[in-house]
């Protein structure tokens, strides 16, 4: 079952930051609508539903049905800025979309699999998450929710690019049109670090038996003359 999201949202001319900080008093967020040809709209929204929406995952990474002044007009949240010491939201920027362009958004990347990679399962390694997320490009109604990477047939020391990502028709990561060197790996496999010095840690032993230590009270005979 697709997911929704509904806002609700008031136009407002009451801006600048005395008229921000009266909203926040009143457990309100100021927040602004922009984009498709339009004019920006400066907006009151409520905070508690704007918190609640925002446990959800999804709604980082979908397109959002904001209703201002009870007229519904598709959008996306481009930006988000929360109090550093508290759990309070200050301002949402939303960005409106048009079904004949293309959006660029941060969708979030689903690692499945772990348990059985062999890598992991049966040579002690670790998967590490090197991203969690990836900018794709697309019309909005191919948006994907997310994206699965599968890691079931991972192997010690393997790992996935970018370009072995499974993408819906519509969808582009922009960053691979840069170049090769931009194919970037977003997960792999490896040992824990201490397993890893451990493992290192016989051939260090054994290079350095191979140096013949010098006898006690031996000089080392200055270069160019003979040992005799």
């Amino acid at each position: 079952m697709a997911i929704s999201f509904e806002l609700n949202a008031e136009s407002r001319k009451d801006v600048g930051k005395g008229a921000s900080r009266r909203l926040r008093h009143e457990d309100k967020i100021p927040a602004i609508v922009y984009g498709a040809g339009k004019d920006a709209v400066s907006l009151t929204m409520q905070h508690n539903e704007m918190m609640h929406a925002l446990e959800n995952e999804a709604f980082y990474s979908h397109i959002l049905d904001l209703k201002v002044d009870g007229k519904a007009e598709q959008v996306i949240l481009r930006d988000l800025q929360r109090n550093p010491g508290k759990p309070r939201i200050l301002h949402a920027d939303f960005q409106r979309v048009s079904a004949t362009e293309k959006i660029h958004m941060n969708v979030p990347l689903h690692f499945v699999g772990a348990d059985v990679a062999p890598g992991v399962k049966t040579d002690g390694g670790i998967v590490s998450h090197l991203r969690n997320d990836v900018e794709v490009s697309c019309f909005p109604k191919d948006l994907p929710e997310f994206i699965e990477v599968d890691i079931s047939n991972l192997g010690l020391n393997e790992s996935i690019h970018l370009s072995q990502l499974k993408l819906a028709d519509g969808v582009e990561i922009p960053e691979l049109a840069q170049g090769e060197e931009h194919d970037h790996a977003i997960v792999s496999v490896h040992l824990p670090r201490a397993a890893k010095e451990v493992e290192e840690a016989p051939e260090a032993e054994a290079g350095a038996e191979g140096e013949a230590a010098p006898e006690a009270g031996a000089e080392k005979p200055a270069e160019g003359e003979s040992k005799d």
